[in-house]
């Protein structure tokens, strides 16, 4: 099902794409992206029956097939391939290298479903409009200084992005410090 890929090869675009193409495998890499460090079997295998299941906890038995499968198949791949470590003794679960190459084609998404591409998007045109309105003597907005309205826009880009630096910041520290 996947080719041998070394740890030091860069990973092929269509390992990229099966890896991609599993739910449980894609909801592995988010929560992995998502933590500081290092995620037990069982704590993933909880994470991932919730999403499945939308109950907290998941039924036991979502819990136990999300556990045997992330342990016989999902892991081990993932592991072969260079994007997590996955020590199958101590059923401990680390990004490695290649996740970084997979990450790219991931796109991020808000708590609200939309991608933070689009979201920042958003933000920009609207700032422009408030201010182009704000120029053109729109009432209401003609009230409001346009490097008020500017400024207004450019600290919501700024709390956002920190909100998304927070949100990713275990990612974001393995990518800078390794």
């Amino acid at each position: 099902m996947f080719p041998v890929t070394t740890r030091r090869n860069r990973l092929q675009e269509c390992d990229i794409h099966q890896i991609l193409s599993n739910s449980r495998r894609r909801e592995t890499l988010r929560v992995l992206n998502r933590s500081t460090g290092s995620i037990t079997l069982r704590d993933l295998s909880e994470l991932i029956a919730a999403i499945e299941s939308g109950e907290t906890p998941a039924p036991r038995n979502i819990r136990e097939t999300v556990y045997i499968s992330l342990h016989q198949t999902h892991l081990p791949k993932l592991d072969e391939l260079g994007v997590l470590e996955y020590d199958c003794n101590r059923k401990l679960i680390t990004l490695d290298e290649g996740a970084r190459e997979v990450a790219q084609y991931m796109d991020v998404t808000t708590g609200h479903g939309i991608t933070w591409g689009e979201y920042y998007r958003g933000l920009g045109v609207a700032g422009l409009c408030a201010v182009v309105a704000s120029l053109s003597g729109v009432p209401v907005v003609e009230q409001i200084h346009p490097s008020l309205v500017a400024s207004g826009f450019l600290a919501m880009f700024a709390a956002s992005t920190a909100v998304q630096l927070w949100k990713f910041r275990g990612s974001l520290r393995r990518q800078f410090f390794g």
